[in-house]
């Protein structure tokens, strides 16, 4: 009885590799893994070659090399995302690109898209608590008659929970807080900054001028 199936099971094996070589399945996966790497490894270079470019930008003492540096940043993130989409740092590394070139609506687009489900995969807590401060930040640069002040709020209350010692951040929120005349809750983003940083000369102006 074992033997028999035992026969039955080699039997069946037998039939199943030879289908999936009848199909040349072993090699589309092998191919499909191959490329995956090979793809992975080439959005990695041109992730890290535009981090070094932006790098380069922000350090140029010319407006016109800042912006060519900033531009070629651009197009190697946008060359990595051809390549890995759901990768989300490389949407954050475009949004600074855009951002220094002073396209700030467009820096905005792109941080929406790292902050989306499919991409916040990737990013640590750390990582997703910057790009919700970065997000915010750009916000209310771009804060028109209070239009985005309450979204920042939000996408800053989610950054301290998430980074916890950013004092920047705590002091944008204080900012938003005071610019919705909410002068109890900004008094306490301030304190919480000047507790991060006690040297934080920003943080200690707004805690002398909201008063007691």
């Amino acid at each position: 009885m074992w033997m028999d199936l035992l026969l039955q099971a080699a039997i069946i094996l037998v039939a199943i590799f030879m289908f999936l070589a009848m199909h040349d399945i072993p090699q589309k996966i092998f191919t499909k893994i191959r490329y995956r790497n090979r793809a992975d490894y080439q959005a990695k270079r041109h992730f890290v070659l535009g981090a070094q470019l932006l790098a380069h930008a922000r350090s140029s003492e010319s407006r016109s090399s800042t912006a060519s540096l900033a531009q070629k940043a651009e197009s190697e993130a946008d060359r990595a995302i051809s390549l890995d989409p759901k990768d989300a740092a490389t949407y954050i590394l475009k949004a600074l690109a855009l951002d220094l070139r002073g396209f700030k609506s467009s820096a905005l687009d792109s941080l929406d898209i790292t902050l989306s489900p499919l991409a916040s995969k990737s990013l640590t807590d750390k990582e997703r608590g910057d790009a919700l401060f970065k997000r915010a930040e750009l916000k209310m640069s771009m804060n028109r008659r209070g239009s985005h002040v309450d979204s920042a709020i939000d996408d800053l209350t989610k950054a301290v929970e998430l980074l916890g010692d950013n004092a920047r951040a705590f002091c944008l929120l204080g900012d938003c807080y005071e610019t919705k005349k909410m002068k109890t809750e900004a008094r306490a983003a301030f304190e919480e900054a000047f507790k991060v940083e006690p040297t934080s000369t920003v943080a200690r102006a707004a805690i002398d001028r909201l008063g007691s």
